[in-house]
């Protein structure tokens, strides 16, 4: 296997959807990458915030072997270990009620919104159907996922969408009021949104969601697929907020690389959904379910929210110096281990990028001028000061 051979093949034989980095991979261990001819990168992206405790942590790799020589799938047909123990955890951890499994992130969000819809119908609300979701906002790449966010090129390729969606100005709670109506069915957030520039909402806009909601009867949509599970600090990144949502999505580091997503509900909501209503071939299996739980016991067990924290912390204070020392920089922002550098041109932002893998280091650019960092949790700090130093030699 090298990058050459590899390159020729997928040109031929896969549909051409991703822009791939000139790079070929073939294992990882703790935060660090290899490719087949020995070369090494320091992995600052994690799989797109995926593996959070970083590559071959021996605890999870244990848990896969024992499990996928007993029971890989049974289907949701039938009762299997690990499905109800992970929602007791993931509930005790959120304070919601209920959960369902999937597969990703995208299908969450998808069910996220038919619960919405079913809810309001539950509650005899049939003209309340319209969602709010916010400018720069990503939730996957299924129609209904894709309607509800707001960057024109994940949207105009695919035009119709599902109707009855619209935006809100980023973290404006005025804005919110003005397009806030009986009809909404539910307000669709990221607590720090990803793909579109690692921006953190406010505590006032946040609360001021749950204030329409809760006065309305409408749902609040938290959608943590990126943000929760410890990658700001918090297990879930509305707990900063001192919110309860109503449906919060999950999914990306939930089972450190097995796909695995999920839908946590209050009951009133769950209420709504009954035995054949919505459902899933592959979703909460017991391989991706023992999985999590492993992933949720060395979360915990390893005091990795606190090191989450100091690492972030540390991290946003290295960034803001090379903030205030390089003039092509707008701003260094975001929460726990989830950082940008934001750049004040695009180009710039993609040479920095191409010239930091070209060093063994990997992140990537969002929001065309955003440099995103997603370490796993279990990065130290000379790693950080080694992906710095680059940043500054780069920039």
């Amino acid at each position: 296997m090298t990058l050459a051979s590899l390159q020729k093949a997928e040109k031929k034989h896969l549909i051409q959807t991703y822009d791939r980095y000139p790079a070929a991979l073939s294992h990882g261990r703790g935060a660090y990458l290899y490719g087949p001819g020995g070369e090494r990168y320091l992995d600052f992206l994690s799989g797109i915030g995926v593996m959070a405790l970083g590559y071959a942590h021996p605890a999870v790799t244990k848990v896969i072997r024992k499990q996928s020589g007993r029971l890989v799938h049974a289907s949701n047909l039938f009762y299997t270990p690990f499905q109800a123990e992970l929602a007791k955890r993931l509930c005790a951890l959120s304070g919601l009620d209920r959960a369902f499994f999937c597969n990703s992130g995208t299908e969450a969000w998808e069910a996220a919104l038919k619960f919405a819809r079913a809810f309001a119908r539950d509650r005899r609300k049939r003209g309340r159907v319209r969602f709010l979701a916010l400018e720069g906002s990503f939730h996957g790449r299924t129609m209904g996922a894709v309607a509800t966010t707001h960057t024109a090129k994940y949207r105009e390729p695919f035009a119709p969408l599902m109707p009855g969606v619209s935006f809100v100005r980023f973290d404006d709670a005025a804005d919110l009021r003005r397009r806030f109506s009986g009809d909404v069915c539910a307000v669709c957030v990221e607590t720090v949104q990803g793909e579109g520039g690692v921006r953190p909402l406010s505590k006032a806009f946040l609360r001021e969601a749950a204030r329409l909601t809760r006065k309305t009867g409408a749902l609040l949509l938290c959608d943590e697929i990126q943000c929760g599970l410890g990658r700001t600090g918090r297990m879930f990144a509305f707990q900063h907020h001192g919110l309860k949502p109503d449906l919060v999505t999950l999914a990306k580091p939930l089972a450190c690389g097995l796909p695995l997503g999920a839908v946590l509900a209050t009951d009133r909501v769950a209420a709504a959904i009954t035995p054949g209503m919505h459902g899933t071939t592959f979703g909460g299996g017991p391989l991706a379910c023992a999985v999590a739980l492993k992933v949720l016991d060395v979360i915990e067990g390893e005091g990795l929210l606190e090191r989450v924290r100091e690492s972030g912390a540390y991290f946003l204070s290295r960034l803001r110096e090379l903030a205030a020392a390089h003039a092509s920089v707008r701003e260094a922002r975001g929460l726990g281990l989830m950082l940008a550098l934001e750049l004040k041109e695009a180009e710039a932002a993609k040479a920095v990028q191409k010239r930091l893998l070209e060093r063994g280091i990997i992140i990537n650019r969002t929001h065309d001028t955003v440099l995103r960092f997603l370490p796993p949790y279990i990065v130290t700090r000379r790693q950080i000061d080694q992906v710095v130093d680059s940043l500054d030699a780069a920039l």
